[in-house]
């Protein structure tokens, strides 16, 4: 159940007449459903961490399922041009904006588990990219495998030819190294394009199986390789930002480091999850590659990291040293 702090618009109107006359609403637009797990495992603890640490004065109101604008391309947008006041945003979908950022999604750059507190400890070094809002948390997602409807996928050569979505440009890379054709979509159009034959595949983290349930449309994943792991972030409206005093400010961005380690934490126990029960269902198969097939992905998608890592230095950026200080303790 939502705590107080954290309703969604459906019930909010009746319960903010119980809130103190002086708080304030902070509005966070989410594109996934409402019964996604996010909203217990990050949004609830961020909304009562706000709420704890301001005495009430700041109060979080959820928007799930696209209520401030459908879908996730735009959220970004959405917290420039106040829309709500706090979004979560992928940043893949907006990859022109993200470039630095980005360089945590090519394979090897960060390992699921310590990729958030590589992420957050190296936070400053991405402030030019979000200059024009106020970077709230930052965490990455489970690794990306290869889901496939019909045709398994047990060697580099099988991948030839075909379309399978991906999620973002580096990824898409990545793919067409691998010999496969990207399709760039957002992982909610990714069940009906695949059980359309639209796309054959698709690049995408386990939750996917049970937050978009795509264990229903794939019968293959294929494991083992070094793959794409995407990134998820809270960005705030700058101006609502500044409109807060300090003590207000440093519990909002105490709230957002949280959130990432939540963020983290919660998908990769669900995609561990979920991957278990999608390897004991009938019909259905985990494919574990080959080490020499590995090997084989894995000298592909050497030349396009080292490719990114220098298309984005040469603007200007220093893509190189970031990528090291991820890499490094």
């Amino acid at each position: 159940m939502f705590s107080k702090m954290l309703v969604s618009a459906v019930t909010a109107t009746a319960l903010l007449s119980t809130l103190p006359a002086f708080a304030r609403d902070l509005k966070l637009a989410d594109f996934h459903s409402p019964s996604h797990f996010i909203v217990e495992e990050v949004y609830e603890p961020f909304a009562n961490a706000v709420s704890e640490a301001t005495g009430g004065d700041l109060t979080v109101r959820l928007y799930m399922g696209g209520e401030l604008g459908p879908g996730p391309n735009e959220q970004y947008n959405r917290a420039v041009d106040g829309v709500a006041d706090i979004v979560l945003a992928m940043p893949g979908y907006t990859a022109s904006t993200f470039p630095l950022t980005l360089l945590a999604d090519l394979p090897g750059v960060i390992d699921a588990e310590t990729g958030t507190e590589r992420m957050l400890a190296n936070i400053d070094k991405l402030s030019q990219e979000y200059r024009r809002v106020q970077l709230l948390a930052l965490w990455n997602n489970a690794p990306s495998f290869l889901f496939s409807a019909t045709k398994p996928i047990r060697k580099l050569e099988d991948l030839a030819g075909m379309k399978v979505r991906v999620p973002s440009r580096n990824a898409g890379l990545v793919l067409e190294a691998w010999g496969g054709v990207p399709v760039s979509m957002p992982a909610s159009e990714v069940y009906n394009a695949m059980q359309t034959g639209v796309i054959d595949g698709a690049m995408i983290d386990a939750t996917a199986l049970t937050g978009f349930r795509l264990e229903e449309v794939t019968n293959y994943i294929t494991v083992g390789m070094d793959t794409s792991i995407s990134q998820f972030l809270m960005v705030m409206n700058l101006d609502s930002f500044q409109e807060l005093s300090e003590e207000q400010q440093k519990a909002v961005l105490d709230a957002g480091q949280e959130a990432a380690r939540n963020g983290n934490r919660a998908w990769l126990g669900v995609a561990s999850t979920a991957l278990k029960d999608f390897a004991g269902t009938e019909g259905k198969e985990v494919i574990t590659l080959s080490e020499e097939e590995i090997e084989k992905f894995n000298a592909a998608t050497s030349t396009v990291v080292e490719s990114v890592i220098e298309e984005v230095e040469a603007t200007g950026v220093a893509a190189r040293a970031y990528v090291e200080a991820l890499q490094n303790d």
